[in-house]
C-alpha cells in the first residue's frame, strides 16, 4: 500500500517554517513522518516569492530561504499538472486543488476559508493543520 499524500498550502507551509512550534509545523512534521508530502511547480514558485517578501526578511534570510527551499525539494514528490481545475472561489487557490487531484492526495491542509470550504474535493478532504494533527 502505497503511503499517504499530503497537500499544504502556501500560508501554512509558510508558518510551519517561520515558527518551528506552531501547530502548522506540527502537522507538517506529521505528515513526513507517515507519509509524503506533494510538490508542483506553481507551489513552489509561490511558496519561493512569498518567502523572499520584504516581510519575512526579519525571520529568514536568502541564504536561509534557498536552503529551506533546497531541503524542501528533497521532502516531497514532484507532481506533474496534467488536469487543471477551476473550481475554488479563489481562482489562485485551484493550484492546490489541482495538486491534490493530480497527485492523489489523501487530504490538504489549509488555514484558508476559500478551500476549507470545499471540504472534501472529489473525496480529498481539507483540513485545518489543528484538525489534520486531530485525525
Amino acid at each position: 500500500m502505497s503511503k499517504p499524500a499530503f497537500v499544504f498550502d502556501t500560508n501554512t507551509l509558510v508558518s510551519a517554517l517561520l515558527f518551528r512550534n506552531s501547530i502548522p509545523r506540527q502537522a507538517f512534521d506529521k505528515a513526513l513522518e507517515t507519509g509524503q508530502i506533494l510538490l508542483s511547480l506553481d507551489v513552489l514558485y509561490e511558496l519561493n516569492d512569498v518567502l523572499g517578501r520584504e516581510k519575512f526578511k526579519k525571520y529568514i534570510n536568502e541564504d536561509e530561504r534557498i536552503e529551506f527551499l533546497s531541503a524542501f525539494l528533497q521532502n516531497t514528490t514532484m507532481i506533474d499538472i496534467t488536469e487543471g481545475i477551476q473550481e475554488c472561489r479563489d481562482p489562485k487557490d485551484d493550484k492546490f486543488l489541482e495538486l491534490a487531484v493530480n497527485g492523489n492526495a489523501t487530504c490538504i491542509v489549509s488555514g484558508d476559508k476559500d478551500l476549507l470550504v470545499l471540504h472534501p474535493f472529489r473525496g480529498i478532504e481539507i483540513f485545518s493543520a489543528r484538525d489534520f494533527l486531530e485525525k
